[in-house]
């Protein structure tokens, strides 16, 4: 039972992994060997650790010790956010949502904690197929002692850099390696995931703020259909906001909004 609580410290590292530099096929070995400008794997951060808290030569070989394993749980706890916007489709979910909610002018409704809910859930939705791939091939190996934790890890990592390249736009990868001085690789598995993660992230904030901008036209017609007709009927003093609100909430349940909104936003995830 030790063991096993042990093996889950890494085990968030296995599924959200940043790093770098190793194969994408399920049947490749890990590279012994890495470019002169990739960045260190997690698995190399956890050997790290590991060669740091060994005993002294001659000394008898103990587990890590308590503060060690404290702070290194709660420094992949404090990961977890970062890793969850940066590498998964919440970016671009929550985007849209505060767009819409700022399009119906209805201050704090929806409250942000359920915004927030209701993107964590269409993001798990939306990454479900590749959570599936993380869980069966490398999570489930590694847990049952068929797979070390570098190889489980770099495997995790490829689906996960797999499903970014998918969403990233081609202009936005090629800027971040001219910016970093090298050439495109030839497969998805050679790109560094310091590179692969930026492009994606302002990719995924171009097509949050395209869909943002088609969300507002409609509403931003009824504001403008609101104001002429208050102005023609010399009600200057009275805020078109008020009138025009009840009207966007009634066009948004009447086109069934929240089912049309979580449908494109599904399948934008190409």
């Amino acid at each position: 039972m030790k063991k096993f609580r042990y093996k889950m410290v890494p085990l968030v590292l296995v599924v959200l992994s940043a790093g770098s530099g190793v194969a994408f096929a399920q049947d490749s070995p890990v590279p012994t060997t890495q470019p002169a400008n990739s960045l260190p794997t997690p698995g190399d951060v956890i050997d790290l650790v590991d060669k740091a808290t060994a005993p002294p030569p001659g000394q008898k070989a103990n587990d890590w010790s308590a503060p060690v394993k404290l702070a290194l749980v709660f420094a992949i706890l404090a990961l977890l956010p970062g890793l969850l916007v940066m590498m998964t489709a919440f970016t671009r979910i929550i985007i849209v949502l505060g767009f819409l909610r700022r399009a119906l002018t209805t201050q704090n409704i929806p409250p942000t904690i359920a915004l927030i809910g209701l993107a964590l859930f269409l993001t798990l939705f939306t990454m479900a197929p590749t959570l599936t791939q993380i869980n069966t091939q490398a999570i489930q190996p590694y847990m049952a002692d068929r797979m070390n934790f570098s190889d489980a890890c770099g495997r995790a990592h490829n689906f996960l850099k797999a499903f970014m390249y998918r969403q990233t736009r081609t202009e936005d990868l090629e800027l971040f390696m001219e910016m970093s001085s090298i050439d495109r690789p030839e497969s998805v598995e050679g790109i560094p995931a310091h590179i692969m993660i930026p492009a994606f992230a302002i990719s995924e904030f171009r097509k949050a703020f395209e869909m943002g901008c088609l969300i507002f036209i409609p509403f931003l017609l009824v504001d403008l259909v609101t104001s002429g007709i208050l102005l023609s009927a010399g009600m200057m003093m009275l805020p078109p906001a008020m009138i025009s609100l009840p009207f966007k909430i009634i066009l948004f349940v009447l086109v069934d909004g929240w089912r049309l909104l979580a449908s494109t936003l599904v399948a934008s995830f190409h």
